[in-house]
């Protein structure tokens, strides 16, 4: 069998459990998976890079073939840095699909021996966005369903 690294490439701002969903099922898939937080300065995040890094070392902390990192250049520069052969991408729900498959052929037009996987996040979490975490945390909304506690508290502290 033939031994693959992937990277979870994201902004994870901040990290979701439907994040920590896809990560969990990625690691029973793959050899190594990278979770790779991207800069997201277009998206003017919350949390810094280190911050978002921290988070996810805390929540991925006891999958042993599961590494955070972070990057700041062309996705499949940074697999082929790393010797990753897949790209990991979440699906929440079809809108989704549109953008993430246009990246994908963008990625393969780059670098058509990378591979891109889809993986639907499970069910109960197919409507939690980060974008929207904010904004209830914002709001002082109950936060439980959606993050893990280390999230909730990080976010609490940001208010």
């Amino acid at each position: 069998m033939r031994k693959i690294c992937a990277v979870y490439p994201g902004t994870f701002d901040p990290p979701t459990f439907g994040h920590i969903d896809v990560i969990n099922r990625a690691s029973k898939i793959f050899e190594k998976v990278i979770v790779a937080v991207a800069d997201g300065a277009g998206k003017n995040p919350l949390f810094s890079v280190k911050e978002r890094k921290e988070m996810l070392k805390s929540v991925t902390g006891d999958l042993k073939n599961v590494e955070v990192d972070s990057f700041d250049e062309l996705l499949v520069s940074y697999l082929k840095k790393k010797g990753a052969a897949v790209i990991v991408r979440g699906l929440r729900v079809l809108s989704d699909f549109e953008y993430e498959f246009q990246m994908a052929l963008t990625n393969r037009g780059m670098a058509p021996e990378i591979e891109t996987v889809f993986m639907m996040t499970h069910e109960d979490y197919s409507y939690v966005s980060s974008t929207l975490v904010k904004e209830i945390a914002d709001l002082g909304g109950d936060l439980k369903k959606f993050v893990p506690p280390v999230v909730e508290k990080a976010l609490k502290n940001k208010k």
